[in-house]
């Protein structure tokens, strides 16, 4: 089983609409089993997962895979599950220092559990740099960044790489060397100049931070087909409108390209 999380401290990027998009992805086109944990207090994946009822909801809570030894034995036996946010329980984990080494290894001993049940697993991260993200990146293989093209954004990038205790560079030295960097993702892209000139900063002062595509570097275009395919829990193709169609033929190839370096297909 490959294990991706989505990560990033910043909020509002659509970290969620991709972490789902890709899930979609991976089990209905690659048809390939798909589990997907829900660690972010807002519960957006889960809300959408939820709506779609495409997966089977897990009637385990995603705190629990932190705060308590699961089999892998307990959850639904189903080739697309997801084991949903709980808010009230994710948010008081933080304060409970004492037993932040404790949740990390349950969540770890919880992978392995199910590594033979799934081809791949999807993480979805709270965008605060605490106990959650952190156990996240240290049990997966790899980690994806969406950003959106602003200078704030852009000067996080820093954070996502260096940060004290959350840095990928520091998680890779200390603590799980076979952590790898998909890339960070430009996400809701417009065609406005201020954004063009982000995106042209970021790719010459991050280029080996972003995803190579045969055209230049991977990033996917702010769409109302997003939304609307996440308010109605399905995938983007499925929409039924030209709007995601279009959506659809601009993300598949950036999709295809992650899947590629996680050596899915």
């Amino acid at each position: 089983m490959k294990t991706l999380v989505l990560a990033n401290q910043k909020g509002g990027v659509g970290k969620s609409a991709v972490a789902v998009q890709l899930a979609y992805f991976f089990n209905l086109v690659l048809k390939k089993r798909v589990l997907i944990i829900d660690l972010d207090h807002q519960r957006n994946t889960s809300k959408a997962i939820r709506t779609g009822a495409i997966a089977a909801v897990s009637q385990l809570a995603a705190s629990r895979l932190l705060s308590t030894k699961i089999d892998g034995g307990d959850i639904e036996n189903a080739e697309f599950v997801l084991i949903p946010a709980d808010n009230a329980e994710l948010l008081k984990m933080e304060k409970q220092a004492d037993k932040h080494n404790s949740f990390a290894t349950n969540l770890h001993t919880f992978l392995k559990t199910v590594d033979e049940r799934f081809d791949v697993c999807i993480i979805d991260t709270n965008p605060n740099p605490d106990i959650r993200q952190l156990s996240a990146l240290v049990v997966s293989n790899y980690v994806l960044s969406p950003i959106q093209l602003n200078q704030e954004a852009i000067d996080g990038i820093g954070d996502l790489l260096n940060h004290d205790s959350i840095g990928i560079r520091k998680i890779q030295a200390t603590l799980n060397p076979t952590l790898q960097l998909i890339g960070i993702l430009p996400n809701l892209v417009e065609p406005t100049p201020f954004q063009r000139d982000n995106f042209r900063d970021l790719s010459t002062h991050f280029a080996k931070l972003l995803i190579p595509m045969t055209n230049g570097f991977a990033a996917i275009k702010k769409s109302t087909a997003v939304p609307e395919s996440q308010a109605a829990g399905l995938p983007i193709w499925k929409l039924g409108k030209t709007s995601g169609r279009d959506a659809w033929a601009q993300i598949r190839p950036v999709f295809e390209q992650i899947a590629t370096t996680m050596g899915v297909i």
